[in-house]
């Protein structure tokens, strides 16, 4: 059974190469919708010969949901442009026979400022990326699309890594979680959802005591603590944007 892989992106000149190269071995066709990119993304995806097509930002999930009807095979392999399948990954797939009544999941390794995150809640993190296309679609407003299944699948894990070059600096990570989380924040606003004075605080240090002692953040070193704390900080930006939210309502 053949496969589609598809990728989003927006300014990924540092990470599309690697992701792409280590698809085209796997996959028989890559696609790639970018958002109007201004660096060297469309470039790159094109001397590498995928498709390559241009779209106005939608939101996550239904930027992925117009990319997935491009597709022209049957099945899906879901990749974000700072994603790499690991050869232990790649032989997987290259390998699998294809059940109908199954789909994928793989288990993704996040490298942080160039430290594999083994701990800190990060890891496992297993994600389903491989699934049909006419039985699977995205969903969710805001940030953090979830894939919504339409029919009861035995999920399969595939052995391997997909691994995640996530972020290179610690102010590129508290600009992304300060992005998802005045996201999040308009979405529990939207809901109806409110928070105390306390709330942010409350919430920033339950935020680091679970990622750093329960989840073992500790063992990761010094860039565990990072993590944590910049979650922790992120948290209570989260909520303080919630009550900002909250008093514009009124």
């Amino acid at each position: 059974m053949k496969i589609s892989a598809t990728i989003i992106t927006l300014n990924e000149e540092r990470n599309i190469e690697r992701c792409i190269r280590s698809l085209l071995p796997v996959v028989d066709e890559v696609i790639v919708l970018d958002s109007f990119s201004t660096d060297r993304t469309e470039e790159i995806c094109r001397s590498l010969g995928v498709s390559f097509e241009q779209r106005s930002w939608e939101g996550y999930a239904q930027t992925k949901n117009y990319l997935n009807s491009l597709a022209t095979h049957e099945m899906i392999l879901s990749v974000d442009a700072d994603e790499a399948l690991d050869e232990d990954l790649q032989e997987a797939i290259k390998m699998l026979e294809i059940d109908k009544d199954s789909i994928y999941s793989m288990n993704r390794l996040t490298n942080y400022c160039g430290t594999w995150i083994k701990y800190s809640g990060w890891y496992p993190d297993v994600k389903i990326r491989l699934f049909p296309k006419d039985q699977c679609y995205w969903i969710g407003e805001y940030v953090h699309e979830e894939l919504f299944v339409s029919k009861k699948y035995k999920v399969v894990q595939l052995p391997g890594h997909l691994l995640h070059y996530s972020y290179y600096d610690f102010e590129d990570h508290r600009s992304r979680a300060d992005k998802y989380s005045s996201l999040t924040a308009q979405k529990m606003n939207a809901a109806g959802k409110s928070a105390g004075v306390l709330k942010p605080y409350l919430s920033g240090l339950t935020r680091f005591i679970s990622m750093y002692f329960f989840k073992a953040g500790f063992l990761d070193g010094k860039m565990g603590f990072k993590i944590a704390q910049i979650s922790a900080s992120s948290n209570i930006f989260k909520y303080k944007e919630l009550r900002r939210l909250n008093r514009k309502n009124d």
